[in-house]
């Protein structure tokens, strides 16, 4: 198969169109058949209910070429089960897992001429989402829905290495208690935008924010849970109910236990205790791990003894051994990578 004419090492990490994109529609009480597309345009009415009353989830994930010619996946059913948390909590139609992972077999597969080839730093982002699509002007949730997949080459998150951030304790809440927080829902992105873009103009990468109840406890970023090292490397990540349950995050734990034998806790982080940490980052799909070299809280600062010039040692550990996983020259846990070819 021949890749496409595209500066592999030169990508940023932003929208290119691909060929192929997968599309199921729900009418009716059921889904149809599905099917992959040249069309990357939607049509809809003006009152559709994704544009009405934001009725709309998504997942994140990416396509990687391994050190052996493989293209796969990583952990998609648990971007699969996670939709359908997602999809429930907004009062929308299950997309059953088993088409989800096919509906992203099928989309790669389509597009497999976009993967980027291995030691590129590049990869293959994939964007599965639905959405409430037949007009709706009272406030209900909708009757009709769309779920579709589309893919787009990108860069690496951090050109030129990872740099350790500096992020700021927010002063507005992420998420309410019993609210959407634990979701990947659109809604939820929509209401951070403000809040990043008042970190950045203040001179701030990111934002940390506190429980909207106490504001005393370390929750997540706009779009990525925190991952904390102890001075005698403990492994530690903030538990709450009202934070996205970060598929990146879950596997860090997995590998901080089974692969480099540290101890792990998933409990309550209080803001108070952020100082005696000796490292700090943040994880998700782009990225990884993204670390923090220093937190301001209001003029304080809070710096960690890792640095601001690299990635500390632990969390570089956790870095190459998961990143290690995924390029397929360490074993994966049995499960966790689906090949596509």
């Amino acid at each position: 198969m021949e890749k496409k004419n595209i500066d592999w090492e030169n990508l940023g990490f932003g929208y290119i169109q691909t060929d192929k994109r997968y599309v199921s529609n729900y009418k009716d009480g059921k889904w149809d058949e599905g099917a992959l597309t040249d069309d990357a345009n939607i049509t809809m009415n003006e009152c559709a209910g994704v544009l009405q009353y934001a009725q709309t989830v998504f997942e994140g994930m990416k396509a990687y070429t391994t050190e052996d010619g493989r293209i796969v996946t990583f952990r998609p059913d648990l971007n699969a089960a996670r939709m359908v948390d997602s999809a429930k909590r907004l009062e929308m139609p299950v997309f059953p897992e088993d088409r989800f992972v096919d509906a992203v077999v099928q989309t790669v597969k389509a597009n497999a001429a976009y993967v980027p080839p291995y030691g590129s730093g590049a990869t293959l982002y994939i964007r599965p989402y639905m959405f409430g699509i037949n007009p709706v002007i009272g406030v209900k949730p909708a009757d009709e829905y769309q779920f579709r997949v589309f893919t787009t080459p990108v860069g690496p998150y951090f050109k030129g290495g990872a740099k350790p951030i500096t992020i700021c304790v927010s002063d507005f809440d992420r998420a309410a208690p019993h609210g959407t927080g634990h979701i990947k829902a659109g809604l939820n992105y929509a209401m951070s935008l403000h809040a990043i873009v008042t970190a950045h103009a203040n001179g701030f990468d990111e934002n940390m924010y506190l429980d909207s109840a106490t504001r005393t406890k370390v929750e997540e970023t706009g779009g990525a849970n925190f991952i904390f090292v102890t001075k005698d490397n403990k492994i530690v990540t903030p538990h709450s109910n009202t934070i996205l349950p970060s598929i990146t995050r879950r596997s860090i734990m997995y590998v901080a236990e089974h692969y480099l034998g540290l101890e792990v806790e998933e409990r309550d982080v209080y803001f108070d205790e952020v100082k005696d940490f000796a490292e700090c980052g943040l994880c998700g799909t782009a990225a990884v791990i993204s670390p923090v070299g220093k937190v301001v809280d209001h003029g304080k600062e809070i710096c960690f003894p890792s640095g601001m010039e690299k990635m500390g040692p632990v969390t570089q550990k956790l870095y190459d051994t998961l990143t290690g996983i995924q390029m397929g020259h360490i074993e994966a846990p049995e499960g966790w990578l689906k090949v596509i070819r």
